[in-house]
């Protein structure tokens, strides 16, 4: 259900009106939706609600018909804009986040992250708990990774992005971090969306390999269940019958998810084909069919790189594509 709010309601009614909400036994998430203001109730029984029609500031009372009731469209019509400092992702903005794949040495992340803030980057990624199809695989430096990551913050001033794998990684990782990232292999691990979502930190929701995107937006919805509304969303390829790349990017999922859903969307082509030649091509693609921003993986040896070295670009391949996607975002608009 949702409560639509007279335009000149006052910050106070709002705040009384969760209270009466939370009185009844159900959780208001206010949200303002252009000029209008609302209070979304995804678990409200219609019955026990409609009594705050009568209620001064109240104008109506909507039924939301999807199940994903806080990250739908019919919850908030406006795109929702994630600004992580001065980077807003989100609207009409282009988002690039960059970097490898895992963090390896303080050398190795420090090396990259110089070239990418000298092209204009804001963003790196670079992750520290690798979950690996192989227990054998490189598994990450953990929080001695997070340590290099929070010196090259210091130094170019970046933004970080980093994978969360459980409560104890995400007690360390956000520390560091400025975006918390749940991997594909996380993305219905229940207990840990609940915790992000306890958290003041933005979200990148990576899609299952075999997640549809109503599952997707279902994941979504338990992180901005608990509150934290910052949520991107990020489509890396889903696993089909072909062998040819290393998944499938569903472009057609970039504007099918910002028709159904407000927050932001992100394409990452180098998870969504695992082939360096085939990431520049689809990183456009993905912004011509709208996504917010692209996450690309970049490394400054890519061949001895200690994960997904297949896919990842050199900067100076990088450099390139970033110009290009940025040339087609401006097209677009």
């Amino acid at each position: 259900m949702q409560l639509i709010l007279n335009q000149s309601v006052s910050t106070e009614t709002i705040k009384l009106l969760c209270l009466r909400i939370s009185e009844i036994g159900f959780k208001g998430y206010p949200v303002k939706d252009g000029l209008t203001f609302k209070i979304n109730i995804p678990n409200a029984d219609e019955v026990k609600i409609s009594q705050l029609k009568s209620v001064d500031g109240v104008k109506d009372l909507v039924h939301i018909s999807t199940p994903f009731k806080l990250a739908s469209r019919e919850a908030k019509q406006t795109d929702t804009i994630v600004n992580v400092g001065d980077v807003a992702i989100g609207g009409e903005n282009l988002c690039v986040i960059a970097g490898p794949c895992a963090v390896e040495s303080r050398e190795q992340i420090r090396s990259v992250a110089e070239k990418l803030s000298d092209m204009g980057v804001k963003i790196l990624r670079g992750g520290v708990y690798k979950p690996r199809t192989s227990p054998y695989a490189f598994q990450g430096l953990r929080e001695e990774g997070l340590e290099y990551l929070a010196d090259v913050k210091k130094q170019y001033g970046l933004k970080i992005i980093t994978e969360v794998i459980d409560t104890h990684s995400l007690g360390y990782a956000q520390e560091v971090a400025d975006i918390l990232q749940i991997g594909a292999r996380n993305m219905q691990n229940f207990e840990l969306l609940k915790a992000v979502g306890k958290t003041n930190k933005p979200v990148m929701l990576k899609r299952g390999m075999s997640a549809t995107i109503h599952d997707l937006l279902m994941s979504a919805e338990y992180v901005m269940s608990e509150g934290n509304m910052q949520v991107i969303l990020c489509e890396r390829g889903i696993r089909t019958f072909e062998t040819a790349t290393r998944n499938t990017l569903d472009l057609n999922a970039i504007p099918l998810l910002k028709q159904l859903s407000h927050l932001p969307v992100i394409v990452d082509p180098s998870h969504g084909t695992g082939i360096r030649e085939l990431v520049e091509p689809m990183a456009c693609a993905g912004v011509a069919a709208g996504a917010h921003g692209v996450m690309v993986e970049v490394h400054c040896d890519p061949e001895n790189a200690l994960s997904d070295g297949m896919q990842s670009l050199l900067p100076s391949q990088f450099n390139n594509l970033y110009q290009k996607i940025n040339r087609i975002a401006s097209a677009i608009k």
